[in-house]
């Protein structure tokens, strides 16, 4: 599930201690590899440098992306859907030039799909607005055809996680983090302002077409 539509399964969660640390698959980028498109971590390798310095959080990182179609390369997105309708056939994923990027980025999320398994994910922290990890809001088709369209929606490799039944987060869920990370960390102070990314002023005016997540995790 999202965990950011579910936030009752953060109680759910058991107790996590340094000997037995919560198991948290990351996407590549947040955990500083250089896997973006360009060769970069976008910058955003510094995002979860709190959660690394908890004794009782184990994290593991995958690039579904840099798995299935490897580092540099051209920019994925999806046309006609989200993650789950690739999946089930209806959409594609292109890249800017128009290049068919389908079965790359369905080898790289049923790789990250084993390699949760294999780590005993108990929950996943998503680079939002990616083709591959996008949890919350992805571009509805090339995102350099202006003006950009954006959808309320999951990637190919998100989509594959949640139906393999791992719980998912965005790096932008901050509401959610704040409450999973108040579990275990006694010094931190919950921001009571903090919002999860579909509650953000700015996706709620820029996305596109909603959907019935639930429905189509099936």
């Amino acid at each position: 599930m999202l965990l950011a539509h579910h936030p009752e399964r953060i109680t759910a969660l058991r107790t996590p201690s340094p000997e037995d640390p919560w198991r948290v698959l990351v996407s590549g980028c947040l955990a500083g590899l250089s896997c973006g498109v360009d060769g970069t971590d976008y910058g955003m390798g510094g995002a979860l440098a709190a959660w690394r310095a908890l004794p009782s959080v184990a994290l593991s990182s995958f690039c579904p992306e840099d798995h299935g179609l490897g580092t540099p390369r051209t920019m994925p997105d999806i046309h006609g859907g989200d993650g789950f309708d690739v999946i089930d056939g209806s959409a594609r994923v292109l890249d800017e030039n128009g290049v068919d990027l389908t079965e790359g980025m369905l080898r790289g999320a049923r790789a990250m799909v084993e390699h949760a398994r294999r780590a005993r994910a108990e929950l996943a922290i998503l680079t939002d607005m990616s083709a591959a990890c996008g949890s919350q809001v992805i571009s509805d088709g090339c995102r350099f055809v202006e003006p950009r369209r954006f959808q309320e929606g999951v990637g190919v490799a998100a989509a594959m996680l949640l139906r393999a039944g791992f719980d998912v987060l965005s790096q932008r869920d901050y509401a959610t983090l704040g409450m999973l990370r108040a579990r275990i960390d006694p010094d931190f102070v919950i921001d009571p302002a903090a919002r999860d990314h579909h509650e953000h002023p700015w996706v709620m005016e820029h996305r596109g077409r909603p959907f019935l997540r639930l429905r189509r995790q099936r």
